[in-house]
């Protein structure tokens, strides 16, 4: 079928050009009158025609990609600029309200607590009435969106306006909260909007495929101007947001998170906050010897606890989700009071962290950027010597405490931020995780460095030289590998060797990043794999890694048996009970129930559009005018009757004169348009012998029927030119009859748009197969043959109830439905071979079963 419709295709494709070939001949073509007139007279005419020309070569430019992922870069640098700007403003307005009133603890605590619940409080509020799509990452909806699945308002202006307003009221509050998935989702909207945009110049910026390749480009633009680290973001991305990746993709990634975090830190210099582009937390760890070969285990044990402390810290999270859903008392409260919640947890956090209170044992008054700044550094905070005291200048001030050391104060900061910041991300504001995980796997990285230099205070050596243990080298580390376990990334190394400008525990980094995913990925999803579970979006789990019975699930045990289809012989009164019985958007079209051989698959739309035409009132009527003219006996004239289309809006208008044409073609024309008729200029007595043949009720008044939705039937009578509808054409007893009558005739698919290659698989196929070939190209059903007959559907729904719930971390589950483990080695069932000789025999003019029998005749089974 696929060769037969490409032949006639290209031989209708050929026949169409030479047509056309000679229709034009060799009359040149005519110029446009904007040329002719406005730019080829007078004395400006050369300058005009050049400006033209230039102003067309810079609209065909501007559908290059490099000239949309510039534009890209550099709006989303801005945005990222001014909200960093914004953000800092509003950090230093609070720090200049507590440190202006400390003379009274009181007034203190009052601006310290009431200031950040005031911008939470706007932000929830601002963005729930504005736009409730704003809330939360992002990332988890944009891996659904590049999955293929069409998400509302998610990448709108005005999702766009509401997430960058309640982003930096967030974050401007001091809360534990993060910017890097919400400026991913950001720049996935400027994507979008400016497609939109730019789909002014050319439609090639509408196209579907194109647009999925700029988001992907744009959520390595996000990652790159929030920490201005080009490479770790478009490595970030692909992880996060991509289960398989187009190599394609890959340079305008690169591109354009490159340019845009070039413009990020040239506007850090334009506006003097730094003297040329650096890194945002640029470290000066010792290059000749950054530590010692013996300092690997320590690195590894960090690596090993960061990924039991990410999968803790996800697991935290969805259940303080799940039990805000499940308690219901609380659940309806909060819905009747949203923006209750995101000011308590404020009031609480911000409580917690007032510096005069319990915020001195944990270095509460530090923002997020003073805190990295700080755990980055390169001195040893704990006592070295007996006389060797550390002395803590300027911010590093906030570490020390006169009644408790270093290690209480890490420890304290640790145990409170981690809590703290599992609840801070379930507030409905914008906002993102991975910048308080990032924090805290600084500090605790800075504590195991801190305890590895007082236990070896020269150093750990093996000659006489005496290097000393740099704890700043361990906040590095503990900060990748516990960023990178949340998050099941291994990008976070690259990521914290661009923030830190330095790549001298490339090494370390790395193993403890690989540690930390092998122990988090075994015990946990990502956080953003669970919030997808948490919000039911539509979209395909991962397999777990490690589990071989996944390779022996099949199609065949998890695809549904009972599905609807529709037959190539089968009649209109089928296709209506299979619209009522089932709610798929495509169904199967097979050959017969007997054969049960694929054919194609058929849209719902184009079955209710076949039902509908069939059952039309414009069908109706012109199966009346068919019964008339054969009871006639004779064919009317052209002038001899008139028909006009009257419905319920347009009954009122007046008739249009059409041209005179012949009364047999137009009635051979198809049904679903009215035929052209001519103006009612004659007359015949004809029309008082339709007018008692059509109507059911011949005394009736001549009032039109307005509730009857199908065409009624003027009638020119002598005299002046004047239409009276005829007042009930056909009767509701007579109408139902009629399509009783329609329904069982057989159906036309002439008209319909049948897809002769639907996606198949094979009964046999495995799960892991399966999800490998729904993921890479964004499937959501596939229909299951065997040796060509429909045996089955699997969809989405199928395979992530087999994913989640026969596949846990020790194998299979619950064995699912006609499940049987066999061996790869085993051969083919009689059942096959069965299945074989019928589908010969069906060639040989005999119909072939359904289901196959089990038995045979023979016994030569013989392996695949």
């Amino acid at each position: 079928m696929y060769g037969r419709y490409t032949q006639d295709l290209g031989t209708f494709a050929k026949d169409e050009a030479a047509r056309l070939r000679l229709q034009e001949g060799d009359t040149p073509r005519p110029r446009r009158p904007s040329e002719l007139l406005e730019y080829t007279q007078g004395r400006c005419a050369p300058c005009r025609v050049c400006a033209l020309q230039c102003q067309r070569f810079l609209i065909s430019k501007v559908g290059e990609d490099w000239v949309f992922l510039i534009l890209l870069g550099l709006v989303m640098a801005l945005v990222s600029w001014a909200m960093d700007f914004a953000i800092a403003t509003c950090l230093q307005a609070q720090k200049w309200m507590y440190g202006g009133l400390d003379t009274n603890v009181l007034l203190q605590y009052m601006a310290w607590v009431t200031y950040p619940t005031v911008l939470i409080t706007f932000s929830a509020g601002f963005t729930q009435i504005l736009a409730p799509q704003a809330v939360g990452s992002g990332i988890p909806e944009m891996k659904t969106i590049l999955r293929g699945v069409v998400l509302k308002e998610y990448l709108t202006f005005k999702t766009f306006v509401a997430k960058v307003i309640g982003l930096t009221c967030a974050l401007g509050s001091g809360m534990p909260l993060g910017k890097e998935g919400p400026f991913v989702h950001i720049a996935s909207m400027c994507a979008a909007l400016l497609s939109r945009f730019l789909s002014l110049f050319g439609g090639f910026y509408e196209n579907e495929a194109r647009n999925i390749e700029m988001l992907a480009a744009a959520c390595a633009v996000g990652v790159g101007c929030c920490f201005a680290a080009p490479i770790g973001g478009v490595l970030f991305s692909i992880e996060v947001t991509s289960t398989f990746f187009a190599v394609r993709n890959y340079w305008r990634g690169f591109f354009a998170a490159t340019f845009s975090a070039f413009i990020f830190r040239v506007l850090a210099v334009w506006n003097k906050d730094e003297e040329t582009i650096t890194a945002l937390f640029k470290t000066r760890f010792r290059l000749d010897f950054p530590f010692d070969l013996q300092e690997l285990p320590a690195f590894a044990v960090i690596g090993i606890a960061s990924g039991f402390g990410g999968a803790l810290f996800v697991y935290l999270n969805r259940k303080i989700v799940q039990f805000m859903r499940r308690q219901k008392t609380i659940n309806r409260f909060l819905m009747k009071k949203r923006l209750l919640f995101p000011a308590l947890v404020t009031l609480i956090i911000s409580t917690l962290t007032f510096p005069p209170g319990f915020g001195q044992f944990m270095a509460g008054q530090l923002t997020q950027k003073d805190t990295l700044v700080t755990l980055f550094d390169n001195q040893t905070w704990a006592k070295q010597g007996i006389n060797d005291e550390f002395e803590y200048l300027g911010i590093l001030e906030a570490w020390r405490h006169p009644r408790s050391n270093v290690f209480v104060t890490l420890v304290v900061f640790i145990l409170m931020k981690f809590w703290m910041s599992a609840l801070a991300t379930t507030i409905p504001v914008p906002c993102g995780a991975f910048m308080p995980v990032f924090v805290i796997g600084a500090a605790f990285g800075r504590l195991v460095g801190e305890s590895m230099a007082a236990w070896f205070p020269d150093g750990i050596h093996t000659d006489s030289n005496i290097y000393r243990i740099v704890p700043g080298g361990y906040a590095v580390v503990g900060a990748a590998a516990l960023s990178g376990a949340v998050t099941h990334t291994v990008s976070t190394a690259v990521i914290v060797f661009e923030l830190t400008g330095q790549i001298s525990h490339i090494l370390p980094v790395m193993i403890a990043v690989i540690l930390a995913n092998a122990v988090a990925q075994s015990l946990q999803p990502s956080l953003y794999d669970s919030i997808i579970r948490i919000k039911k979006l539509p979209y395909l789990p991962e397999l777990g890694w490690g589990h071989h019975e996944k390779y022996n699930v099949r199609v065949e045990d998890i695809m549904v048996r009972d599905i609807r289809y529709v037959t190539l012989n089968c009649k209109y009164r089928d296709l209506q009970q299979v619209l009522h019985s089932t709610k798929m958007k495509n169904l199967p079209l097979v050959e017969s129930a007997e054969s049960m051989i694929l054919l194609g698959s058929i849209e719902r739309a184009q079955v209710g559009a076949l039902l509908s035409s069939q059952l039309s009132p414009q069908r109706r009527l012109m199966t009346l005018r068919q019964k008339v003219l054969s009871e006639d006996g004779h064919r009317l004239s052209d002038s001899s009757i008139r028909f006009q289309i009257s419905t319920e809006t347009s009954s009122g208008t007046p008739a249009r004169p059409a041209l005179r044409k012949p009364l047999k073609p137009a009635l051979k024309r198809v049904p679903s348009s009215p035929p052209d008729s001519p103006p009612a200029g004659s007359t015949d007595h004809t029309g008082i012998a339709l007018k008692s043949l059509f109507c059911a009720n011949a005394a009736a008044e001549p009032t039109e029927v307005r509730a009857w939705p199908s065409p009624a039937l003027p009638i020119p009578l002598p005299g002046p030119a004047q239409l009276y509808p005829l007042p009930c054409p056909m009767a509701p007893p007579q109408i139902l009859e009629w399509e009783e009558q329609q329904l069982d005739q057989l159906v036309d698919f002439s008209s319909a748009k049948i897809d002769p290659a639907p996606f198949q698989l094979v009964e046999h196929t495995s799960l892991h197969k399966t999800h490998t070939i729904f993921s890479l190209l964004g499937l959501d059903h596939a229909f299951v043959t065997s040796i060509g007959r429909l045996v089955g559907m699997v969809s989405l729904k199928e395979l992530r109830k087999a994913i989640e719930g026969s596949l846990t971390g020790k194998g299979v589950k619950v064995r699912p439905p006609l499940a049987s483990f066999r061996d790869s080695t085993a051969s083919t069932t009689e059942a096959d071979t069965t299945a074989l000789r019928q589908l010969w025999d069906r060639h040989q003019h005999h119909h072939m079963p359904r289901e196959a029998s089990p038995g045979g005749d023979d016994d030569d089974d013989t392996p695949k």
